[in-house]
């Protein structure tokens, strides 16, 4: 691939969690969540972006989110588990995916508020047709996902870089 080719960022957030008396890393999926998780992996598989890497936080909920989304795949990514991604500030996520090797057209990143909806916020530069209108109404609640793209290398992604083309989140 040519790095000059467009390169797809898909920031997931994970499915709704509980509340039970554990640490907020092992936080798991509610109910809800994992129906959510599910429709979101239905919504993903809808694009049909060949994703060649997934960066999973390696929280409960992040894991439990990503087992049953991807589930909808036809073509299963290779999946890095990331302690990175847990409590990552946008910053900190653009340099996790500045690493990412250039093979490597299509990411999901699968993470937590306020970082992922942070970084949407940071790299749209522009965005397709109202998809930046939905997601600012909507914010980035959870099982949301934003679908980003960009062109060049990876170590090259920085704020207003990307071109925000679709946004989805659950209906409540």
């Amino acid at each position: 691939m040519s790095v000059a080719e467009s390169r797809r960022i898909v920031l997931f957030r994970h499915a709704k969690a509980d509340w039970p008396q554990v640490t907020d890393h092992e936080r798991p999926l509610a109910d809800r969540g994992r129906m959510d998780a599910a429709e979101a992996g239905r919504r993903l598989a809808d694009t049909a972006i060949p994703f060649d890497l997934a960066l999973c936080s390696t929280a409960i909920r992040t894991r439990e989110t990503w087992k049953l989304a991807v589930h909808e795949f036809q073509h299963r990514p290779k999946t890095v588990y990331e302690e990175r991604v847990y409590e990552a500030s946008p910053g900190e996520l653009i340099a996790l995916l500045n690493e990412t090797p250039d093979d490597a057209q299509n990411v999901l990143l699968i993470g937590h508020n306020p970082g992922v909806q942070g970084l949407a916020d940071v790299l749209s530069g522009s965005a397709d047709g109202d998809a930046q209108e939905w997601m600012s109404r909507r914010g980035f609640p959870a099982a949301a996902f934003a679908v980003l793209s960009f062109g060049g290398p990876w170590k090259t992604l920085e704020p207003g870089t990307a071109t925000l083309l679709d946004y989805w989140a659950p209906s409540e």
